[in-house]
């Protein structure tokens, strides 16, 4: 299975566009992400959900095979295009790191107790 996936779908004569990326999180502990964008072709994306994290990219990939199937019972189909929406998906990404590092971080130290 691909890391990435780009379908589409035509509904009264509009394409809507959903396109799905796996990512490793920062910090070197094996965390994976799934990053989808959706939208119309043409214009930017309406919506951009993440889904994780996931221990390891095969965990990813299964999650995305699943969402593709479902998709593909919608009336979605793979689209050869290339991807338009990475810097939606990796501003994403990069929101995602930050909150983790800040949650990381979220302790106190009370050297006195």
């Amino acid at each position: 299975m691909s890391r990435s996936l780009c379908l589409t779908r035509q509904c009264l004569g509009l394409t809507t566009r959903i396109e799905c990326e796996i990512r490793p999180l920062a910090g070197e502990r094996g965390l994976w992400t799934l990053l989808c964008a959706a939208g119309m072709t043409g214009g930017q994306p309406s919506a951009i959900k993440a889904q994780g994290p996931f221990h390891g990219p095969f965990v990813a990939e299964e999650v995305l095979d699943s969402i593709a199937q479902c998709l593909a019972v919608q009336g979605y189909e793979p689209c050869e295009e290339p991807m338009i929406w990475c810097l939606h998906l990796q501003a994403e990404l990069r929101k995602l790191n930050g909150e983790r590092c800040r949650h990381l971080g979220d302790y106190q130290f009370r050297p006195e107790s």
